[in-house]
């Protein structure tokens, strides 16, 4: 046998993998945007179960939940309050009440759900990570026939589930297509089982993410390049902006207990003195080169964050607006808030919403920026903090909170185990 193996050991490392490694036959079929919430169900089901009804076997009784998966229920039930009361505040009646709540457990619901299961179940990081191997490795072989699908003119779109009667944000979320064409330059792009090309951009970054602790060179190896090649086949500039910051930032943030980084930075900081005003244009430069890249997708983003600012504070500035609504033509009828998670809490649950998913971002960059310096696990739980605040300010977490729910349990795991002294993974 495989010394190198990883398999699962109980029924949740079993769900777990299962997801993960099928997320390509869930795409196939349009299921995968159900398969999230499903699964978080089951999990929480799992803890109640063992926790209250059936805790006979102390080995399957759910660990204690740590203080930051606390952090992460309070602040999504403070969501859950906050767009409660901007429904009442705004009349907006019981059956879109209900449709949002829905909405709310299908999306900032999961962000304290995965966690909780991470942290309390029996899931064992390794395992997840090599899941995500084999996801990689399917896309890897899946890739030649979506670009042979482009290059003899197949339609784009083969089909729409129909489990799009259960409702989501969108048909895009059920919709199962080979290719893109970007209408801004006409260039081919591959959203693969995301919802948009650049959710696939941040889908990529995850199994690179990944992949730079699996221990496994061959794995790690092939991982990382699934990774980079989702990234630039997206054409995401988010996804490859992560990808270039994500090494030097991990090293440099869990290495910040070392005098001779500190020194280093030191210098650095003396040095960047010195030459302020070349690296002040430099960095203008590049901010105007990124923003050119797609100077229609720019535009439109910073419109639709502009509008969603001015009309919190101008209409519903503490518990705001409860739902989303679309722009005009001048936003290409994107919805107001979208592309920008901070920017659409403000418009769809005002200041209250913010300071509900503030905290919760904040507490576990600290924590896990401590247990970073001491802990490999640490590592992870800081990586994922990273991804999170970085796509926070392009993405809207909530809706592809079905699509990164591996890391939450990772985030889960580290939680609970990162002052264990149990380093499960090397980097």
């Amino acid at each position: 046998m495989d010394p190198n193996r990883i398999t699962p050991e109980n029924s949740e490392e079993r769900l777990i993998f299962g997801a993960i490694a099928g997320a390509w036959g869930f795409y196939a079929i349009g299921s995968l945007y159900v398969v999230g919430p499903v699964l978080a169900m089951l999990l929480v089901g799992k803890i109640v179960w063992r926790h209250y009804i059936a805790p006979a076997r102390p080995a399957t009784v759910p660990k204690p939940v740590p203080a930051g998966v606390w952090v992460w229920i309070v602040g999504m039930t403070a969501m859950l309050i906050a767009l409660l009361i901007a429904h009442v505040a705004n009349d907006l009646g019981g059956g879109q009440t209900l449709k949002s709540s829905i909405g709310w457990l299908k999306g900032w619901g999961l962000l304290a759900l995965f966690p909780l299961a991470g942290a309390t179940l029996r899931i064992r990081p390794a395992l997840v990570m090599r899941a995500m191997y084999w996801f990689a490795l399917q896309t890897l072989l899946i890739t030649p026939v979506l670009v042979a699908a482009a290059l003899v003119h197949m339609p784009q779109k083969l089909f729409v589930s129909p489990l799009q009667v259960i409702g989501g944000p969108g048909p895009e979320f059920f919709s199962i297509y080979l290719y893109l064409i970007d209408p801004s330059n006409g260039s081919l792009r591959w959203e693969f089982i995301a919802p948009w090309a650049p959710a696939a951009g941040m889908l990529g970054d995850m199994v690179f993410m990944f992949a730079w602790f699996e221990p496994v060179r061959r794995y790690r190896y092939l991982g990382m390049f699934v990774g980079v090649m989702m990234a630039f086949m997206t054409k995401s500039r988010m996804a490859m902006l992560f990808l270039v910051l994500f090494p030097p930032v991990l090293w440099t943030l869990s290495r910040l207990t070392r005098p001779a980084l500190l020194f280093a930075g030191a210098g650095i900081c003396t040095f960047v003195g010195i030459v302020a005003n070349a690296v002040i244009t430099a960095v203008q430069d590049a901010v105007a080169a990124f923003k050119g890249a797609r100077a229609d997708s720019t535009r439109v983003r910073e419109a639709l964050g502009r509008i969603a600012v001015e009309r919190w504070w101008d209409e519903a500035p503490v518990w705001g607006h409860g739902v989303v609504v679309r722009g005009s033509h001048h936003v290409e009828f994107m919805p107001i808030g979208s592309h920008h998670t901070w920017f659409g809490l403000l418009y769809v649950k005002g200041a209250v919403g913010a300071l509900a998913l503030g905290v919760p971002i904040v507490w576990p960059m600290i924590e896990m920026l401590l247990l970073a310096q001491v802990s490999a696990l640490g590592q992870l739980g800081l990586s994922v903090c990273l991804m999170l605040i970085f796509y926070s300010f392009g993405e809207n977490l909530e809706i592809l909170a079905y699509l990164a729910w591996p890391a939450l349990v990772l985030l889960g795991c580290a939680f609970a185990e990162a002052r264990s002294g149990r380093e499960p993974l090397r980097i």
